[in-house]
């Protein structure tokens, strides 16, 4: 039988995604519209979202956080274009977005000295492999395959080189190793559900020093350029930014980053994502069609949660899955990566309630027998 009872909020996506409960567009209505970016109201909007964002993740007071354009992708381009080059890269990947940073290490950035360590999708490398000397470069969560970096133990204290973290689908509902990450960088779309086209990017005060010190054999165009005559641009990390922001989305940021502190802050944040992962794992094993594309429990993301079904040769039905409880308005964007395996791929963050995933598992569990009759 159809469910009779369908999830409140039917967005799963993994980006953009869900806006926090109870979000209207009236939430935007002290927006800076029609204002220009470099105006006082403009850059107090934009100096609030770096502040805010800084202290919900207790990030150290000696970090730089700035407002970048091109989303995460362009974040993570800003560091690597301008950072390395000074020393061995390892780069870590085990999905699409780990695999781009390969390429861009490799194909474009063409390193001479350049070690990878891949692993297939619901895998990790052995992360032990990365040299403490050279610089790192990895994702915390794999958004396409589900799989998480469980915890930081991996990295030296005393390390040489720099680790640049893509930590888009993790900041915000992962607990992260700040010491121990040079770069980190995400994008408004994911935990906090905002809109597109905005990057963040966070700078420890070796990577400054790295930018300060060392300038990169290749040119680098305006949007990656961060120093000039060996300073830092500081403005970039005080509200001022390369190009021009949409001060709509920075309102909207500014919105899920207040419902953020309303309900506790990161602890809380980290709590709701991991609820959503514990639901979906008991439903999981009740199911007993679906699986984890993470093989170990440990690596399980808690928001970009990937999923395939347990025989191999029924993973086509997973898309029409998708298709129909989209087309019943039931579930939205919830088929996987177009380089994934063929799955599932059902956002856990901390704006999607708990009550709308269970609700949705008799959905799945129905669009399961149909589209197999």
């Amino acid at each position: 039988m159809k469910p009779a009872v369908r999830p409140r909020r039917p967005q799963f996506s993994s980006g953009p995604c869900a806006k926090r409960p109870g979000w209207s567009a009236a939430a935007l209505a002290d927006a800076c519209v029609g204002r220009s970016h470099r105006s006082d109201a403009g850059r107090a909007k934009l100096a609030e979202v770096v502040a805010v964002s800084k202290s919900i993740l207790g990030m150290p007071a000696d970090y730089r956080l700035g407002i970048v354009p091109g989303s995460d992708t362009g974040a993570v381009e800003m560091a690597l274009w301008s950072l390395l080059g000074a020393r061995g890269v390892d780069v870590l990947a085990w999905e699409a977005f780990g695999k781009t940073w390969v390429g861009d290490v490799v194909q474009q950035l063409k390193l001479k000295d350049v070690r990878v360590f891949e692993a297939d999708y619901g895998k990790l490398p052995d992360l032990r492999q990365a040299d403490a000397a050279r610089d790192i470069v990895f994702t915390w969560n794999g958004t396409t395959s589900g799989v998480r970096v469980p915890n930081g133990d991996w990295i030296a204290a005393d390390r040489q080189g720099l680790t640049i973290c893509d930590a888009t689908s993790a900041v915000f509902a992962m607990d992260l190793p700040w010491p121990k990450l040079d770069v980190v960088t995400w994008s408004w779309q994911k935990v906090l559900g905002g809109e597109a086209a905005h990057g963040m990017l966070a700078l420890s005060p070796r990577a400054v020093a790295r930018l300060t010190s060392y300038t990169p054999p290749w040119p680098l165009p305006k949007l990656f350029q961060m120093s000039k005559g060996g300073k830092l641009i500081d403005g970039i990390f005080k509200g001022d930014t390369i190009n021009t922001p949409s001060l709509l989305a920075t309102e909207d940021a500014l919105d899920g980053l207040r419902w953020a502190q309303s309900i506790g802050g990161l602890p809380a944040l980290i709590a709701r994502s991991e609820a959503n992962l514990t639901a979906i794992a008991v439903w999981v094993d009740k199911a007993g069609w679906p699986a984890f594309l993470a093989e170990e429990p440990a690596t399980r993301s808690c928001t970009s949660v990937c999923l395939k079904t347990r025989d191999p040769a029924q993973g086509p039905a997973a898309a029409r899955i998708a298709d129909l409880l989209e087309s019943e308005g039931v579930a939205y964007d919830i088929g996987s990566y177009r380089d994934a395996p063929p799955g599932l791929r059902i956002w856990g963050g901390a704006t999607v309630e708990t009550a709308d995933l269970e609700s949705l598992f008799p959905w799945l569990d129905w669009a399961w027998t149909e589209v197999r009759k």
